[in-house]
Parts: C-alpha cells; sequence; structure tokens
C-alpha cells in the first residue's frame, strides 16, 4: 500500500540549514552517499560473519556510481543491507536518526570493535544540496523482505511503496538541479570519487551510461566467465620460409594461430581498499612507501623518510608521515595532511588534531575514534582530540631522537632539509622543544655539525657563550675569511625561521648571545694594544678618537649623509680597507618588519638602521683619506671604499651601483694616464 507525508524534523527548521550551510562543499554529497553504500556493505559482512546472513557465491561486494550527463542523474547501489518498510521509516523519514546507534547497541557483545564508517540521517539528506528530486529502491536481505520504493522531491514530504528491486541492497537517484549538472559528468565524477573515496574499503565503481560503450582485446587465457565477448579475433599462424641443409627451402610455422577476444572493457575500482597505512610496518617495503607518497601527493621528488604510526590503544590511529624534500626557493612551506577516518577522506591539514607544526610535512592519518560533528567536516575540540595531537607529536619527536642518536650520519644528511621543520616544532610546540632540544645540531664554516653545548665549548677562550653565524656564505665572504684567519668559527643559519629560533634558544639559555658574524668588530678582530706606558697609551688613544672623527667628517662630506655612523678601528687584517656592520638587535627588527610585510617604515623609527661603516686604519687608502683631507681624489676614494663596502656586505642600490660602475672606470682612467 503506498504512503505520503512530511518528513519528521528532530530539529525545527533544520531542513533548510542542512541544505545551504551544514555542508561548505557541495561535491561532500558524493562522500555521504558513498560512505553509507560502504557502510551497508561492512555492516553486512559483519553479520555473515556472525552466521546471520549467507551471501550467494556469485555475489561480491561493490558500490557502483552511474552518471548519465544527458538526464542529469547519479545513481547510487550497494548490495549491503539494505532496509526494510520500517527502517526507511525509522532511517529516512525521521531526519538525523543514527542507523549506525542502533545497530551496534544489538550487536555490541557479538561485533568485537566494529568499526562502521556512518550512518543514515544527515549525510544522506546533503545530496538534497544538488538535487530536485531523490529516489530509493531498497530490499532488505532478510528473507522474504518486500522491496520499497521511496522519493522525495525538494526533501520535505515523500511518498513511499512497494518497490521492484529483486536483490537485497540500495539503489539511491538524483536527479540534478540545473546549478549542480556538473556533477553527472564522468570525469567531475571521477575527480570528486578520488579525492574523498580513494581508500574506502568497499571497492567502487564508476560508470556512464551515456558514453558509447568501451573495449578491450584480450588473449583466451585472460578471459573469464564474467567477460562480456563482443567479437572472437582469429589470428592466423605466423610463417616463415627457410633454407635446409640441402639446399631446398620449406616454410615453416613460426607462431601458430590463436584467437583473441574482444570484450567489453572490465571496471576499475577507483580505488585502494586496502591502503598502505592500515598494514604493519613489517610488511611495507620501500618502494612501497615511495610508491604509496608519489600517488597520493603526486609530488615526483623522493621523500627523505617517513614515520608509520600504528596504535591501537588508548585510541585507534594510524597513518604515514612523510618528510619531503623542500626546495626553499621555489616550493611553498605547507605540506598535506590527509585526514581520514575509516577510510573516508575527512579534510586536509585539520589542526585541532595535527599540530600546526606538522604542516610542513605530507602524510596521511586515519582515526577511526575521532568524534566528528554531524558534518564529518570539523572536531570537536575536546580533550581526546589533544591526546591525539599529543601521541602524534611524541610519535614524531621520537623518530627524529633516535635517528639523531643512532644514524646520526643520515640525520645529518637530512638536516638541511628538515632543521625548518624542527626549529618551527621547537617554536610552536613546548613538549616537541622539550624532547628535542639536545638533537638541534648547527653546520659550522667547516661543515661540520655540532650541537650547542659543543659549539660554546669550542669557542669558549675566545668568546663564551657566544654563537656567531652566518646568513649568506656569499654576501659575509670578507667577514668568514677574516674569521677564519684567526681560528674562530660561526654556524650557518639560512632560512628565515632561523631569526626567531634563535631567539626563543636566547630566552631559554639566559647567558647565551647569537650575533651574526658582521654584527660588530670582535675584539679579537682588532690590532692588540699592549703599551705599558701610560702617557703614550693615552696619547694613542686620543690620536685614534682624532682620526676617528677626521674619517667620520670625511666621509659624510663625500656621501653627502650627515647620519652616516662611521666607526675607525685598527684591525690585524691590513688586506681589509673597510666593511659594514649592522647590529644585531637592529638587524632583527628588520627583519621582523620583513616578516610581517612592513616594508615601507622606516628603520630609523625603531632607533637607526643599526649600520655602521668601519675603516681600518691600517689600510693605506684610509691612511691616505687621514692625510690627504683636501686631495682632489679624496671624495672619489670615500665613495668607492664605502661602495666596496656595501657590496661586500650585500648590494647596492641601483643609483648607488650606476655611481659605482662609472667612478671605477674613472679612478682606472686616472691610473692609466700615470
Amino acid at each position: 500500500m503506498a504512503k505520503s507525508g512530511s518528513l519528521s524534523i528532530n530539529s525545527e527548521n533544520i531542513f533548510p540549514i542542512i541544505k545551504k550551510w551544514l555542508y561548505s562543499d557541495h561535491d561532500i554529497f558524493y562522500r555521504e552517499l558513498i560512505s553509507n553504500g560502504c557502510d551497508a556493505i561492512t555492516k553486512l559482512k559483519k553479520l555473515e560473519l556472525m552466521g546471520e546472513f549467507e551471501k550467494p557465491e556469485d555475489v561480491e561486494y561493490k558500490l557502483l556510481v552511474t552518471v548519465n550527463s544527458n538526464d542529469k542523474t547519479i545513481t547510487f547501489e550497494d548490495n549491503g543491507l539494505g532496509m526494510t518498510e520500517a527502517e526507511v521509516e525509522e532511517y529516512i523519514n525521521q531526519i538525523a536518526f543514527s542507523g549506525a546507534q542502533a545497530f551496534m547497541e544489538k550487536y555490541k557483545d557479538k561485533a568485537n570493535e566494529d568499526q562502521i564508517i556512518g550512518h543514515f540521517g544527515l549525510g544522506f539528506y546533503s545530496a538534497f544540496m544538488v538535487a530536485d528530486k531523490m529516489t530509493i529502491d531498497t530490499r532488505s536481505y532478510q528473507k522474504d523482505a518486500k522491496p520499497v520504493h521511496w522519493e522525495s522531491e525538494g526533501g520535505t514530504s515523500f511518498e513511499m511503496e512497494e518497490g521492484d528491486k529483486e536483490n537485497f541492497g540500495t539503489k539511491i537517484t538524483l536527479y540534478l538541479n540545473e546549478d549542480s549538472t556538473e556533477f553527472s559528468n564522468e570525469y567531475r565524477a571521477r575527480e570528486v570519487i578520488e579525492k574523498y573515496c580513494s581508500f574506502m574499503p568497499v571497492p567502487i565503481f564508476l560508470e556512464n551510461s551515456a558514453a558509447e560503450p568501451q573495449y578491450e582485446t584480450i588473449e583466451k587465457d585472460e578471459l573469464t566467465e564474467k567477460d562480456t565477448i563482443v567479437e572472437t579475433i582469429v589470428e592466423e599462424a605466423k610463417t616463415e620460409e627457410k633454407e635446409k641443409e640441402d639446399g631446398t627451402k620449406e616454410v615453416v610455422e613460426v607462431s601458430p594461430a590463436k584467437e583473441k577476444y574482444k570484450i567489453l572493457k572490465r571496471p576499475v575500482a577507483l580505488n585502494d581498499v586496502s591502503p598502505l597505512w592500515n598494514k604493519h610496518p613489517n610488511e611495507c617495503t620501500e618502494e612501497e612507501y615511495k610508491n604509496f607518497y608519489h600517488k597520493v601527493f603526486m609530488d615526483y621528488k623522493e621523500p627523505l623518510f617517513w614515520i608509520h604510526l600504528n596504535m591501537d590503544y588508548p585510541f585507534n590511529l594510524k597513518g604515514i608521515l612523510y618528510f619531503p624534500k623542500i626546495n626553499m626557493e621555489y616550493d611553498s612551506l605547507e605540506g598535506t595532511i590527509k585526514l581520514y577516518n575509516n577510510q573516508v577522506f575527512i579534510a586536509d591539514n585539520i589542526k585541532e588534531v595535527i599540530p600546526e607544526f606538522l604542516m610542513l610535512l605530507k602524510g596521511v592519518i586515519d582515526c577511526p575514534d575521532l568524534p566528528l560533528n554531524v558534518s564529518r567536516s570539523a572536531l570537536q575540540n575536546d580533550g581526546f582530540v589533544k591526546k591525539i595531537s599529543d601521541y602524534i607529536t611524541k610519535k614524531v619527536a621520537d623518530k627524529l631522537s633516535g635517528m639523531c642518536k643512532t644514524d646520526r650520519e643520515n640525520y645529518e644528511k637530512y638536516w638541511d632539509d628538515i632543521n625548518p621543520f624542527i626549529k618551527f616544532g621547537c617554536i610552536k610546540d613546548e613538549k616537541f622543544e622539550e624532547k628535542m632540544k639536545d638533537y638541534i645540531i648547527f653546520k659550522n664554516l667547516e661543515g661540520k655539525y655540532l650541537t650547542l653545548p659543543e659549539c660554546l665549548e669550542e669557542n669558549k677562550e675566545k668568546h663564551p657563550n657566544k654563537v656567531f653565524y652566518v646568513t649568506d656564505e656569499k654576501e659575509q665572504s670578507q667577514y668568514i675569511n677574516m674569521f677564519k684567519k684567526e681560528g674562530m668559527d660561526a654556524v650557518i643559519l639560512t632560512h628565515n625561521i632561523d631569526s626567531p629560533f634563535i631567539g626563543q634558544m636566547e630566552q631559554k639559555n639566559k647567558d647565551l648571545k647569537f650575533l651574526r658574524i658582521d654584527a660588530d668588530i670582535t675584539d679579537i678582530l682588532k690590532e692588540e694594544t699592549k703599551e705599558e706606558d701610560e702617557e703614550k697609551a693615552k696619547a694613542d688613544a686620543e690620536k685614534a678618537k682624532a682620526d676617528g672623527e677626521a674619517l667620520a667628517e670625511a666621509f659624510k662630506k663625500a656621501l653627502a649623509n650627515d647620519k652616516l655612523d662611521v666607526k675607525a678601528e685598527k684591525l690585524k687584517d691590513a688586506s681589509v680597507a673597510s666593511m659594514i656592520t649592522v647590529s644585531e638587535e637592529s638587524r632583527r627588527m628588520q627583519d621582523m618588519m620583513k616578516m610581517y610585510n612592513m616594508y615601507g617604515m622606516d628603520p630609523s623609527m625603531f632607533g637607526g638602521n643599526g649600520e655602521t661603516l668601519v675603516l681600518n686604519v691600517n689600510h693605506p687608502l684610509v691612511q691616505y683619506v687621514l692625510n690627504h683631507k683636501d686631495g682632489e681624489n679624496v671624495g672619489k676614494i670615500c665613495e668607492q671604499l664605502y661602495d666596496l663596502a656595501k657590496l661586500s656586505h650585500g648590494s647596492l642600490t641601483p643609483e648607488r651601483m650606476t655611481g659605482f660602475i662609472a667612478r671605477s672606470n674613472e679612478i682606472m682612467m686616472i691610473l692609466a694616464a700615470e
């Protein structure tokens, strides 16, 4: 007997919310309906294992999605539990009633740790975001169950009657609205299914009923009972004329005649029902890990290494986290962590579950125990989720610290690629920092890797509690050479994460100070004064002061810059005439301004740019300026010394570079004339 009525909504006016706001991505209906079908099959498999259902021998569990762009329809058909009329009434006509909950309650003692993907309810109604009309044809697996036909237009009323479905399972047909016809396109459907359903535990097939049939040709021994033969192709035997020993010729059969068959193209499942993360790590090969990485992340580069997560208690979590090789110049520093719930894709990079610093990695995490909200697209931020996040952090820290302790050679080999991730983790996560602080290493000027205590120990005589560092070996080569001549060391810190990271290290180590190699002229680089005569020492100091003032006046005049900070020093390395230093505080302020896109702001607002022109009084050119203040070429020499210092420190502005080239030519002409 046919039945019609209004849908029983458990919350007032909830349907418009479901249709417009509950799911931000309209393609999500594919995931919901396919996962419901997989759920129905998963339940039926459980009943089969418990002896409450006997599957016919010719039946293979699967889910078929059929699109038809001409009719603007999509069908989802599974051979799972199916539903009786009473179950349709309960699970479909009463929105938000969980079928999975009732099933679990009934079989909680028999189905040990049963993991149900989803349930009929709100997920089912996500289809009304794209469909004007929906029909259900279903038949329960139960003996003598009658088929049921259900349909609804608009989602607020329904009609239900006895159907004509012959086999158990459920078939849902969507009649798409005009705004959503794209979803009946085969390629769009394939894209969405591969996005959400690539690893669901039941084979998923896609068929385009509006397309021309496709064929393939197979050998006779490849033929199976399931193949539909369209044409039998007989290939004649191949022969060859060969000469016999007596000189006569004969025709010899090279390959016998064979039959081939043209068949309807065999359907290929779109998903992998046994993803690599479900295997035990001992069962996975290096090749499998790499192939999985290439397939899931479409990254042609090889991952450096990976962590296979496999936990059953106190919660169920599996996954693989890959450390990718990052091209710092071109690549984004954001990775992709795909979150799954029982092999159903939920979303990328959910920060409640995955610590922010792990977003630099690529990987998959499958946690059936995650408390999802009704749309499966967000997580309840509760203590359980925090425990999962802490577990993932711990496993990553354990992997890295273990590698440093037992495989130091590889740890050092990977360090340049993984150190931004580790440092970011130390800044963002206190527990991670606590576990990793003893495994932070620094590469020195000789390419040797040292821990912080080792760096301090090696240089405690020359600069106690100070670590000098280099951010650009090319630009700071002048300073590096001076350090090397004096047997001093520095570490290489080239990434933009290094500035906040060393700031954090200074906060946690009260007496520690990081200084860029060009921050100041350390006393070790200056000429030692061993003046025993107090009067002479005083006179030398006064002369040095006067020389400094004279040089400052000459350079400020030549460069037309009254704000120029000039310092005169006697350096051990007499080959260095001039150099630029930038105070550590000012440079870090400039770095911060760049990080926060404060490019238009004047650094002097924060106490000047910290730049100092250092002149080596022991160099002949500097002495020439001192002794010929009013000389014809002094202005050119001052400008040239300043530009050379700027060049060795970095680069010149376009205007100064133009002047530098012209002046260099002019100086060479003067020398040539002499």
